[in-house]
């Protein structure tokens, strides 16, 4: 447990989607701007990258020509990501973050992630799955909330009225 004298560690899990945007906005705005240095918490955002082999799920003839394309576009992707990451903590004032890009299953990294930074908090955003969507994708916000070791936020993004 944290002592009086250092903060606590809040991670976030980001991918490149929208509802992954909107949790790592809505953490910034409620627990640390306008607190800023008064935060009680250090913020560690974490990216799970596939693997190409995982990413393109084939091992038969011509694997080997096409996971090197696959490993840079998976490259871009994770650049891209932190770097919007970086630019929407920068434009919240907030500039105490560790950013990291890690390969493997979501799910493994961002509990692996509360495990190395003894992480009191983690936020993941919500897909908003269906029923027969989560049991076939899995859900990693669901694998979190049973497995991590800390407490678990699960941002949703309102439903828009029409």
């Amino acid at each position: 447990m944290a002592t009086t004298t250092e903060k606590q560690v809040m991670v976030v899990g980001i991918d490149d989607s929208e509802h992954s945007t909107y949790a790592l906005v809505w953490t910034l705005d409620h627990f640390f701007t306008p607190l800023g240095s008064n935060s009680p918490f250090k913020l560690v955002i974490v990216h799970a990258k596939p693997s190409p082999a995982s990413a393109v799920g084939l091992a038969g003839p011509g694997a080997a020509e096409v996971l090197p394309l696959v490993e840079a576009d998976l490259k871009k992707i994770a650049a891209r990501v932190v770097e919007k990451a970086k630019e929407i903590c920068i434009s919240k004032s907030v500039h105490d973050v560790t950013l990291e890009v890690v390969e493997g299953d979501a799910r493994n990294v961002l509990c692996e992630a509360v495990e190395k930074h003894h992480a009191s908090i983690l936020v993941v955003g919500n897909h908003g799955y269906g029923a027969i969507k989560r049991a076939v994708l899995g859900s990693v916000s669901d694998y979190c909330a049973h497995h991590a070791h800390c407490s678990v936020m699960i941002v949703k993004r309102p439903k828009i009225k029409h």
